[in-house]
C-alpha cells in the first residue's frame, strides 16, 4: 500500500459540525478514487451529535427525540463529541473488497494504541471495534457458579427480553455506568462505507469524552454492554491530544505493512 497520508480537520474550540466533515469525506473519497491523492486519513474531534447508521432501529434512537443525522455507513447508532478521536480512512482497496478484513486492520491499530497507554483491550466475537472486558462470573455471563444444589437461575432480561431497554431501568444502568457494574464497555467503536472499492467513516476512540451522551441511546445496538474512554480506564486524564500521535503511529504501521487482500470468492 503507497504512504498513507494524514489531514487534521479540526480538534478542540476548532471541533469539526457533522455534516462538514461528511462534505469533507465525500470530496477526498471522489479525489482518491480518480487516483489524484493518496490514501488519505482524516482525523478529528467532532461537535456533540448522535449519527445512526443504515441498520439502526426506531428503539435505540434517543427517547426524548434528539435530533440524530442518519448517514450511509455501516453499523447502528452513535454518539461523537468532545474528548473523542475520530478518524476517516478513504483508502483504495482490492476488488473484490473484503470489508471484514479492513474492519480488522482498523481494529488492530487501535488495539496497539491502547496497548502504548498500558491499556489492554480486545475483540468481542460477532462485535465490531476494540472492548474492555467486563467481570467474570456473573448472573448471565460464561463462566457462573451454578446455584447452590445445581440449579442455575438467569432471569436477566438483557438476554431473553427483545423489548428490554437499560435506559428504562435508572441511571445505574447507563451505559457510561457499565465500568461500575463490571460489565463489557466499548472504547473504540467502528462504522465504514466501501464505494467503489473506496473506503469511507472509520473509527471513534474515546479518549476523554464524556460518555454520559451515549445514555440517551443504545450505543451500537447493544444492550448488554457498555461504553467507556481510556480516561476512565486508566484513571488519569488522556486528551485526545496526547492520544493523536500514538494512533497515527500505528495507523501508518498497520495500514502501510498490512497489504489488503481481494476477498475470496
Amino acid at each position: 500500500m503507497s504512504e498513507l497520508r494524514f489531514v487534521h480537520l479540526g480538534f478542540g474550540e476548532d471541533a469539526v459540525e457533522y455534516l462538514e466533515a461528511w462534505r469533507r469525506q465525500r470530496e477526498v473519497h471522489s479525489a482518491r478514487l480518480a487516483d489524484e491523492i493518496p490514501d488519505t486519513c482524516l482525523l478529528l474531534e467532532h461537535q456533540p451529535v448522535y449519527t445512526a447508521g443504515r441498520r439502526t432501529e426506531d428503539g435505540e434512537r434517543p427517547l426524548d427525540g434528539t435530533p440524530v443525522v442518519d448517514v450511509d455507513r455501516g453499523g447502528k447508532i452513535t454518539w461523537h463529541g468532545p474528548g473523542q478521536l475520530v478518524g476517516y480512512p478513504i483508502l483504495k482497496l482490492p476488488r473484490p473488497v473484503d470489508v471484514v478484513a479492513h474492519v480488522r486492520r482498523l481494529e488492530e491499530a487501535l488495539i496497539r494504541a491502547c496497548a502504548e497507554f498500558g491499556l489492554e483491550t480486545t475483540r468481542v466475537e460477532g462485535r465490531s471495534g476494540v472492548w474492555v472486558l467486563g467481570d467474570a462470573g456473573k448472573p448471565g455471563k460464561p463462566g457462573n457458579e451454578a446455584a447452590p444444589g445445581g440449579l442455575e437461575l438467569d432471569f436477566d432480561p438483557v438476554l431473553h427480553d427483545e423489548e428490554y431497554d437499560p435506559r428504562l431501568r435508572g441511571p445505574e444502568y447507563a451505559p457510561s455506568n457499565a465500568g461500575q457494574r463490571g460489565d463489557d464497555r466499548k472504547l473504540a467503536a467502528i462504522g465504514i462505507r466501501v464505494a467503489k472499492g473506496v473506503t469511507m467513516h472509520g473509527f471513534a476512540l474515546n479518549c476523554d469524552s464524556d460518555n454520559t451522551g451515549y445514555d440517551r441511546i443504545v450505543p451500537c445496538g447493544i444492550r448488554d454492554a457498555g461504553v467507556t474512554s481510556l480516561s476512565q480506564e486508566l484513571g488519569r486524564p488522556v486528551t485526545v491530544a496526547e492520544v493523536l500521535p500514538v494512533m497515527e503511529k500505528h495507523l501508518r504501521a498497520v495500514l502501510e505493512s498490512t497489504e489488503p487482500l481481494p476477498r475470496a470468492v
